[in-house]
This record gives structure tokens, sequence and C-alpha cells, in this order.
């Protein structure tokens, strides 16, 4: 099988997506949910317009089924403010989705992979806390896609 053509995509930008993918695979599945959200975050984030936000978003789904183990990614982070995005990022992925009715929103293999992730990022407890309450609060809502697309803009700018 031939790997897929690199998107248009920077390596640092690649690096956050697989990282944020790494987390959505943690329990076995990729739920569409999940994809979805991923997707929707880094295509408003990497693209300037609907049509190459379309475009984009067909490479990366390519690059949804590869799954990198964290510790392969993490040292690649540039920041303490990247860092803290991808701590962000992840918790939302792992509590965008549950594969029955009668299942938490973060699993035993998310939850597992999170704490790997924390470990790995090496942030400030304080700074764990704050992002986790920041992203438990917030309701799930077009409101709340639009936000982050903005912080993450702000931050591949800065």
């Amino acid at each position: 099988m031939q790997a897929p053509p690199p998107p248009s995509i920077t390596p640092r930008q690649m690096n956050l997506l697989r990282i944020v993918t790494s987390m959505a695979w943690s329990d076995g599945h990729l739920a569409s949910e999940e994809i979805d959200l991923m997707l929707d975050r880094f295509s408003g984030m990497f693209a300037a317009d609907a049509p190459q936000q379309q475009r984009l978003r067909q490479e990366l789904q390519e690059y949804m089924t590869q799954n990198i183990p964290l510790e392969e990614l993490t040292p690649k982070l540039q920041s303490v403010e990247e860092r803290e995005l991808v701590l962000r990022l992840g918790y939302e992925v792992i509590r965008s989705s549950a594969r029955t009715l009668t299942e938490e929103k973060i699993n035993e293999e998310e939850a597992a992979a999170y704490t790997r992730l924390v470990q790995l990022l090496n942030l400030p407890v304080e700074t764990v806390q704050q992002v986790e309450s920041e992203v438990s609060t917030q309701p799930s809502s077009e409101g709340i896609v639009d936000s982050l697309t903005r912080k993450l803009e702000k931050f591949m700018q800065g």
C-alpha cells in the first residue's frame, strides 16, 4: 500500500494533527465524531477559504488511519504553548464521543492515553487542571468550534 501524498500543511502542523489523532485512536477505535472534530479544527485553522478547507479535509482524512505513538510525536513540540494546545485538543477529542450510550465519554483506554500524554507534555498540574476545567465547562456547539479555531489560528501565526 502506497503512503498518501503529504498534505499541504507544515511539518509542525502535521505533528499537531498526528498527536491529536493518536489520542483519538487510544481506545482502538476512531469514531466519526472524533474524525469530524479534528478535520473541522485543522482544516479551519490551516486553510484560508471553504474550497481550500474542503480539499485539506480530504487530504487529512487519509492521515487519520495512521496511529503513531505519542512518544514519537511529543518530543517534536517546539514550545510550552504548543504543549498546552495539544493538551486542550487531546482532551477535547477524547471527550467528543462514546461508543455506546452507556459508556462514559472517556473510557479506560482513553483515560490511560490522556494520562500518558499529560506525563509526556510535562506541564504544571495547575495548567492541566485549568485546561480540563475549561474544556469540561464548554458547551458542545458550533461557537466552541469557532472559538478554538481562532485560538489555533492565533497560535500558528504567533
